[in-house]
């Protein structure tokens, strides 16, 4: 088992979502940070969809009760196991009673633990991704417990490993949406050429961008969306939908970011940077 003693300010449990159920109005769910959590787990030689935790902002405190491998990834979050400073990308053996926590936030905003054979909580609909009300969990409490397996002998073939980081990459490669035909010049010159920043208003579910352009007023059937799907309201606001995002909407779909950039804009925060340029592929 491993015991919760602290829960971070928002930790869940995330695979790679539910896969098939948008057309009854359940969002996709899973790792925001989908390359990070996918080279957690190749770490360990777990499978592509093994749970891990995913850690926002700031890290929970965690006590494993057997033995077992971890790996983290993602945001730099200056990660101690048993007091002793650990680092991204590398498999670490742990013993019954050790404790790892987190510290100050350094790089990023989201960071990924994974543990070999991932954690065993509940499937629903396919995942183990927490997603309020699907699953009764909305992220980690104190004093809970997660199950996983004992592992005492695994000799990992690729750590540790030397990545180029995303984490401070600011492009946002896209693709055109289907109504992105509606922008007239102004709105295109807008969109391609300003440096735009995170609002404050950024969570699982969708990002704001603080800088607004020209607005567009379109009458529109509700429509389908998905993680990554931007959205130009009349007001002139971009929001841009993610893992958790409504499946459906009525504002102008302008823009569909590319997977790699929706693991970049996930490890944004409020005021990071971030500018738009159209993939060459679409």
């Amino acid at each position: 088992m491993l015991k919760v003693l602290k829960p971070g300010f928002y930790t869940t449990v995330q695979d790679i979502g539910r896969i098939g159920y948008l057309n009854k109005g359940v969002p996709v769910s899973g790792n925001m940070d989908a390359n990070a959590a996918l080279i957690a787990n190749q770490l360990l030689d777990n499978r592509d969809n093994a749970a891990v935790l995913e850690i926002t902002m700031t890290g929970p405190t965690l006590v494993f009760e057997k033995e077992t491998y971890i790996s983290l990834t993602g945001a730099k979050l200056s990660a101690t196991l048993n007091n002793k400073p650990i680092t991204n990308n590398k498999v670490y053996k742990i013993y019954a009673g050790d404790i790892l926590s987190y510290g100050k936030l350094l790089e990023g905003l989201r960071g990924y633990l994974a543990i070999k054979n991932g954690f065993l909580t509940e499937k629903l609909l396919g995942s183990r991704s927490y997603y309020y009300p699907i699953t009764k969990e909305r992220c980690l409490e104190s004093n809970t417990t997660m199950v996983y397996e004992k592992c005492s002998d695994f000799s990992p073939k690729i750590s540790p490993l030397r990545l180029k980081s995303l984490l401070g990459e600011n492009v946002i490669k896209v693709y055109k949406g289907p109504e992105f035909y509606l922008l007239n010049d102004n709105q295109l010159a807008s969109l391609f050429s300003k440096e735009f920043s995170v609002a404050k208003e950024n969570d699982r579910m969708a990002y704001q961008i603080e800088e607004n352009i020209e607005g567009l007023t379109y009458s529109m059937l509700t429509s389908a969306t998905l993680p990554g799907t931007i959205q130009l309201t009349p007001s002139g606001k971009l929001i841009v939908l993610m893992k958790d995002g409504q499946t459906t909407g009525g504002y102008p779909r302008i823009l569909q970011l590319t997977e790699e950039a929706i693991c970049i804009l996930a490890q944004k925060k409020y005021r990071d940077k971030l500018s738009f340029r159209l993939s060459v592929s679409n």
